[in-house]
């Protein structure tokens, strides 16, 4: 009997593919890839910690800002197509999405809790 063997699509594209913006030729999908990688603590809220656009994206700013430590921001409302991308990329509904490290943390109800039971001092302070 012949073993049969199947190859299937990897959900996010080729890993050992280089993450593109778009304006490089990438995707959508590519350019989230890029922003998650080259930026060690990342928020995609509404609006910017500076003039955050919902509660949950002012806390989990916040939150981030308490550390001290820089971090970049992606305004979603400026842009639609990330806004709808990025819930399927983290297969997370809600925005604000926090990522360290390149890993995703969760929205801000995650980020508040790890705040208050000393998680997040440990994850952030892995970076360094």
């Amino acid at each position: 009997m012949t073993e049969k063997r199947i190859s299937l699509p990897i959900a996010q594209g080729d890993v050992s593919a280089p993450s593109l913006t778009r304006s490089e030729g990438g995707d959508i999908m590519s350019e989230i890839k890029k922003e998650v990688e080259s930026n060690p603590i990342l928020i995609y809220m509404k609006g910017s910690p500076s003039a955050p656009m919902c509660g949950f994206s002012a806390k989990a700013s916040q939150i981030l800002l308490s550390y001290g430590k820089p971090f970049h921001s992606v305004d979603i409302l400026a842009d639609a197509e990330k806004r709808s991308a990025i819930k399927v990329f983290s297969d997370w509904p809600t925005i604000p999405q926090i990522y360290v490290g390149g890993e995703f943390l969760g929205g801000s109800d995650i980020l508040i809790q790890m705040y208050e039971n000393g998680q997040l001092d440990e994850v952030i302070g892995s970076l360094d």
